[in-house]
């Protein structure tokens, strides 16, 4: 493309040159013809001569082609042409060549009746005046310039973009082997990052954020598969110790006692299973359909069904609605109200209020409360403080992790803050003519 681009432009210019310079050669010419006419008078034909040096050839023929004057240059030369301009065109420009002399560049003027009449006989007469053809018309020197030019031009552009493509490519090369080097078991490497910020240095930024959302996405799971398999391990260690004393000793061991302990670590591992699907399809973004919910009238359904125990104040206002699904709702509200109940001395608060554009449910209990170092690590999956696990030894430690992320998928949030006594968790969601509207 550069060379096509290029040559037509050397073309060009050497149109160009070579025009300017025989328009300025035919300048010349008819100025050294209008002089030498000029200079005519009534006592006889000057000499002929011109201002210009390059015009040297000056004839002035008459009608039957003879030469009747010329300048010393052109003394003894036939007539320069046989061009005899019209009446109507006095002056006309012309070129004449010759296997020998080579080529004449001319201009041919027609006398003036006026001018005919100061010439012996009164007939018409003609000058001519020429000049040998410029060299640079002659020889190809202009056009070879051009060429080597357009050659050079050329390789310098090819050079300029082969160097700029390789130090591109050279970029790209480096982040693919930096790619090919970072495995599942190592996510610690990065791609190298050029300090200039242009399309490579954002496209590595970008690899190096996916690699480190990548990294710690993986060690996510890895932490949760351990944890997993360290939570599922107990029981079914627990289960398997009590299967294999009831075989090894039959007579020692009451079967009735064996299967119903074995049924209650069953129910534990299913209550495990149950709650890791539905914190994967939570984390997963798994679609569920939402729809107007009313809040207050979901805590007051949901409260009504609690069996004895804690007793649970309910304070809610009219009609906090937001958009939602009404059975992920309906569980982090039963994990909250249950969580607060088992670490309750006397009494559980649940209020739900509108505040701004947000719809705020709070559930408080007058336990021992949460230690503001753990109020974060609570929603973690499977951990489980102290105190939650003298209260309930067989839960499974997802409930809160649950909560949240059901929180987060309602583009909400769940913190534990501060209470005069006791743990309190506020949950905030988007009041719906301010959410984004249902989805599906």
């Amino acid at each position: 493309m550069a060379l096509i681009f290029l040559t037509v432009i050397g073309v060009s210019l050497d149109f160009l040159v070579l025009d300017r310079v025989r328009v300025q050669a035919f300048h010349e010419t008819q100025r050294a013809s209008t002089e030498w006419i000029g200079s005519f008078a009534a006592d006889g034909i000057p000499s002929a001569t011109s201002s210009s040096t390059s015009v040297d050839l000056l004839q002035l023929v008459d009608s039957g082609g003879q030469v009747v004057a010329a300048s010393e240059a052109a003394a003894g030369l036939p007539p320069l042409s046989a061009l005899r301009p019209p009446d109507d065109d006095r002056i006309q420009d012309g070129t004449v060549c010759s296997p020998e002399g080579g080529c004449i560049l001319f201009t041919a003027s027609r006398l003036l009746p006026q001018t005919n009449r100061l010439i012996p006989g009164g007939e018409a007469h003609f000058v001519y005046a020429g000049m040998r053809q410029p060299a640079i018309l002659v020889s190809h020197g202009l056009e070879v310039a051009t060429a080597a030019g357009v050659l050079l031009v050329t390789f310098l552009v090819a050079w300029g973009n082969w160097r700029f493509a390789t130090r591109l490519m050279s970029r790209v090369e480096a982040i693919r082997e930096r790619m090919s080097e970072i495995t599942v078991s190592d996510l610690s490497l990065r791609v190298p990052q050029p300090p200039v910020c242009d399309e490579f240095g954002r496209l590595a930024f970008t690899v190096n954020q996916t690699l480190a959302r990548l990294e710690e996405s993986v060690e996510l799971q890895r932490r949760f598969a351990s944890t997993t398999s360290h939570e599922l391990r107990n029981p079914l260690a627990g289960l398997h110790a009590q299967l294999e004393e009831a075989v090894l000793y039959p007579g020692d061991v009451d079967p009735r006692e064996t299967v119903h302990k074995a049924l209650s670590v069953t129910d534990r591992l299913v209550a495990i299973v149950d709650d890791l699907l539905v914190l994967s399809r939570l984390r997963a973004g798994a679609p569920a359909v939402h729809e107007p919910i009313d809040l207050s009238a979901l805590i007051a359904q949901e409260t009504a069904t609690l069996a004895d125990g804690v007793p649970v104040h309910v304070h809610i206002d009219r009609e906090v609605k937001v958009w939602g699904n009404r059975i992920q709702l309906i569980r982090i509200l039963s994990n909250l109200v249950a969580n607060a109940r088992r670490h309750a001395d006397a009494e559980v608060e649940v209020t739900a209020e509108r505040t701004d554009d947000q719809a705020v449910v709070t559930v408080t209990d007058d336990g021992d409360g949460i230690a503001p170092q753990d109020r974060e690590r609570v929603f973690e999956r499977f951990v489980r403080l102290d105190a939650a696990r003298r209260r309930e030894p067989g839960g499974s430690g997802l409930g809160l992790a649950i909560s949240r992320d059901i929180a987060q998928a309602h583009k909400g949030t769940l913190l534990v803050e501060d209470a005069p006594r006791g743990a309190r968790f506020v949950l905030r969601l988007p009041l719906m003519d301010t959410a984004d509207g249902p989805a599906t």
